[in-house]
C-alpha cells in the first residue's frame, strides 16, 4: 500500500536536491561560461562532504537492492540529509518515489541552483542562469508527466525579456514559474505597475498559476538585522526555513505585502483569469489578512471604487499551501474550504516527516468534502483540470 493510501494527492510544493553540476549539464555553451559556481553562492551554502555522500549512497541503492529497500522503507525519514533522500536528484528514481508515495502529481522546485543564479548583479548572468535553470527543471521532469517542473522567472529584468524566458521554459518543459516578490528592478517599479502587464496577461494567456515561494524575494528582509543581536544562541531549522522565531514568524510578509499589492492595484482585475500560489509561507496569516484586506479598501472607499471586497478577489485567484501542524481545521473554518493546498516540501529536512498525520490531526472537524479540496480539487481548479478525466 501507498503512503496515501486511499487519498488522491497533488502534492503542491517538492523540490529537487540538485548536485553541482545540475546547471551546467542542462546550459548553452554560452550560458555555461556565464554560470556562477553552486559552491559560490552564500544563500543556501551546499555541504560538500553531504553532497559527496548523496552521490556514493545513490551508487549504493541503484547496484544493491537491499540497501534499496532500506531507503524505500525510510521514504519519511526526514532526519537524513536531503540528498540522500530517494529521488532527491534523479529524475528516474523520483518516479520510484512518488510511486511510493502514491500521489497522482507532484510539482518540483529547485533548492541551491534557484540560489546559485538568482543572486547576482550582472543582468546578463541573471538571465543565463534563469534560463538554464529552467531547462534544468524541465529535463528532471521530462520523463514523468506527474512531476510538474516549475522553474523561475527574475521579473527585475522587466517585462520582454521575461516573457522570452517565459516562452523557453515552456519549450524547455517547465509548467509554469515562481517569480520574485520584492526584488527591486532597475527603474524602481513596482511588479503591479501596468508596465508589468504583459507578464500577467501571458500567464494568464496560458492558464498556468505565477508562484510565489519561500526566499524567492530579493534582498527583501522582514526582520532587521539588529534584532538577532541579542546575546542568545540562534535557532536553526535548516534548509530554507528563516532563522529563528521572529524569522518564522514573518515567514509571509513578502507574499502577504506582494499579494495585496497586486489586489489594490488592480492586477487580478486586469487580469481576470490571472491565478497565483503562495508556498512555504505558512497559512496562519490568512484569515487576519483577508479581514485586514476589507477594513483597508473600507477607509479608502470614499477615494476609490472597489468592484470587489478584496477578501474575494484573493479567494478567487489564490491558493495557499499551509505548514503541517498549522491549525488547519479553524483556517478552514475562518476563510473557507476553497484556498488551501497540500504540500509535503520533500525531501527538504524542514519538511516534515509524515506530512498527511499532521495534518489530519489538525483536521478532525473537517468533512470529506473538505479533504478532497484540500488534498486535490484545489489544485485541480488552479490548474484547470480534473483527475477523474
Amino acid at each position: 500500500m501507498t503512503y496515501a493510501k486511499h487519498r488522491k494527492i497533488i502534492d503542491a510544493d517538492s523540490h529537487v536536491i540538485e548536485l553541482d553540476d545540475f546547471l551546467e549539464r542542462a546550459a548553452t555553451k554560452e550560458d555555461k561560461k556565464l554560470l556562477p559556481k553552486m559552491s559560490e553562492q552564500k544563500e543556501l551554502p551546499v555541504i560538500q562532504a553531504g553532497l559527496d555522500r548523496g552521490r556514493e549512497l545513490f551508487k549504493k541503492r541503484s547496484e544493491d537492492s537491499e540497501t534499496m529497500a532500506k531507503f524505500e522503507a525510510a521514504l519519511l525519514d526526514n532526519t537524513k540529509s536531503g540528498w540522500n533522500r530517494l529521488g532527491a536528484f534523479d529524475s528516474k528514481e523520483r518516479s520510484h518515489a512518488l510511486d511510493l508515495f502514491g500521489f497522482q502529481m507532484q510539482w518540483i522546485l529547485p533548492t541551491f541552483a534557484f540560489h546559485q543564479v538568482a543572486h547576482v548583479d550582472n543582468i546578463e548572468v541573471l538571465e543565463a542562469g534563469a534560463r538554464s535553470l529552467n531547462s534544468a527543471m524541465g529535463k528532471f521532469c521530462a520523463s514523468d508527466d506527474r512531476l510538474k517542473a516549475i522553474g523561475y522567472i527574475p521579473l527585475s529584468l522587466g517585462p520582454e525579456i521575461s516573457i522570452e524566458l517565459m516562452k523557453k521554459g515552456f519549450d524547455d518543459g517547465c509548467y509554469t514559474f515562481m517569480v520574485d516578490t520584492n526584488e527591486p528592478n532597475p527603474n524602481n517599479r513596482s511588479f503591479t505597475h501596468p508596465d508589468f502587464d504583459p507578464i500577467w496577461a501571458y500567464f494568464e494567456k496560458t492558464k498556468v498559476p505565477l508562484v510565489c515561494h519561500v526566499a524567492v524575494n530579493g534582498h527583501y528582509r522582514a526582520v532587521p538585522k539588529s534584532f538577532s543581536n541579542n546575546g542568545k544562541d540562534t535557532l536553526e531549522l535548516g534548509g530554507d526555513a528563516p532563522t529563528g522565531e521572529l524569522g518564522l514568524m514573518t515567514i509571509n510578509s513578502s507574499a502577504e505585502i506582494f499579494l495585496s499589492a497586486m489586489i489594490f492595484d488592480g492586477v487580478f482585475a486586469r487580469h481576470p483569469g490571472l491565478k497565483a500560489i503562495s508556498m512555504e509561507h505558512g497559512a496562519f496569516w490568512l484569515p487576519s489578512w483577508l479581514k485586514a484586506l476589507d477594513y483597508t479598501a473600507s477607509l479608502f472607499k470614499r477615494q476609490k471604487n472597489y468592484d470587489q471586497l478584496p477578501s474575494e478577489v484573493a479567494k478567487k485567484h489564490l491558493k495557499v499551501s499551509p505548514f503541517a501542524g498549522e491549525p488547519v481545521g479553524w483556517i478552514i473554518e475562518n476563510v473557507g474550504k476553497e484556498m488551501l493546498v497540500f504540500a509535503s516540501d520533500y525531501p527538504h529536512p524542514e519538511g516534515t516527516s509524515d506530512p498527511i498525520k499532521k495534518f489530519e490531526a489538525k483536521m478532525e472537524n473537517c468533512d470529506e468534502s473538505t479533504m478532497e479540496a484540500f488534498y486535490h480539487g484545489n489544485m485541480e481548479e488552479l490548474m484547470g483540470i480534473s483527475l477523474s478525466e
